[in-house]
């Protein structure tokens, strides 16, 4: 739109210079083509929005809704599931056994992918073959992994055969408290591969300057390590925590498919009560325990993040 600049009058208070003029005009077009733009990407993002609020959001929401009624009749009845399930023997014993895992499992996951990853950084040789041979696991379908399992530790399997030939009592791993452990060398072994990937994309991206700064300094390999590695690390931290957290819901997969509705006790997780809970309808306690997991889940998250923050500023 062409300006006439010598009829423009005052507008707050003071006449208007022609490169006043000349910016508030790009500056508008520049807003216009933003709005165009934000239109257009609205435009695209709403098909997979809308995906997102039919299939997760709205339920979810429907999900809490029904955590406060009855499973019959509908009614509201308050906190009423909340106070069963948290009375309720098998809850307690599968949300026990899930944080045990939990804490077991992904501190050592983290730790130990990170050691491999930092040893396969400084292997110039092997790097790419030892990386495909620790993703392998990965590629294993869950069948085919159930059948390891047997074969390892099962009653007859290739373990007992071991501990018998060296006159070892041989144990039904399966059927005693040692199957936790089992269940946690299966998660470790299946995601090691996962987490030393993404540990090597994060080490990857430290520039070499700062480790030859370093070394010229007087700096030894620990002290790179502690005062370069790890604090650039944290980015990378806070994405395999939270991937190791949410990988370690699909074990359950595994455990399921060798022992069942009911595995021995220190394998009895969530999932399980979850998955006899739908079986019998109790659809009113599930949409209780889902919600408290759903909770602590986004706090535990939350807390990571809050705590990545702050080591970021520090």
């Amino acid at each position: 739109m062409k300006i006439n600049l010598e009829e423009n009058l005052y507008l707050t208070g003071k006449r208007k210079s022609k490169s006043d003029l000349q910016f508030s005009l790009k500056r508008n077009r520049r807003k216009h083509i933003a709005l165009r733009n934000a239109g257009k990407g609205l435009a695209f993002i709403l098909p997979s929005f809308a995906g997102v609020c039919i299939f997760w959001l709205i339920p979810y929401v429907d999900v809490i809704r029904r955590s406060f009624c009855g499973a019959v009749n509908g009614e509201f009845i308050g906190l009423e599931n909340y106070r069963t399930i948290f009375e309720n023997k098998a809850f307690r014993l599968a949300a026990g056994n899930t944080l045990r895992f939990f804490g077991v499992c992904v501190p050592l996951l983290v730790v130990l992918s990170l050691i491999v990853a930092v040893l396969l950084t400084g292997q110039k040789r092997f790097a790419q073959v030892l990386k495909s041979f620790f993703l392998l696991p990965m590629a294993i379908p869950v069948a085919s992994v159930v059948l390891l399992w047997r074969l390892l530790f099962g009653n007859q399997g290739l373990w007992n055969h071991l501990l018998h030939i060296l006159s070892v009592q041989t144990t039904d791993w399966m059927n005693t408290g040692a199957s936790f452990y089992v269940l946690v060398i299966s998660y470790i072994w299946r995601n090691l591969g996962y987490d030393v990937v993404l540990w090597m994309a994060g080490l990857s991206a430290i520039p070499a300057a700062l480790y030859e700064a370093a070394k010229v300094d007087g700096a030894g390999e620990w002290k790179c390590f502690t005062k370069i590695t790890l604090p650039k690390l944290l980015p990378s931290l806070f994405t395999i925590v939270v991937l190791s957290i949410l990988n370690a819901f699909k074990v359950f997969r595994e455990a399921y498919l060798v022992a069942g509705d009911y595995p021995q006790e220190k394998m009895y997780l969530l999932q399980h009560l979850f998955n006899n809970w739908y079986r019998d309808l109790s659809l009113d306690k599930m949409s209780a325990a889902a919600v408290v997991i759903g909770m602590m889940i986004f706090l535990l998250i939350l807390g990571l993040w809050k705590a990545w923050g702050r080591d970021r500023t520090e």
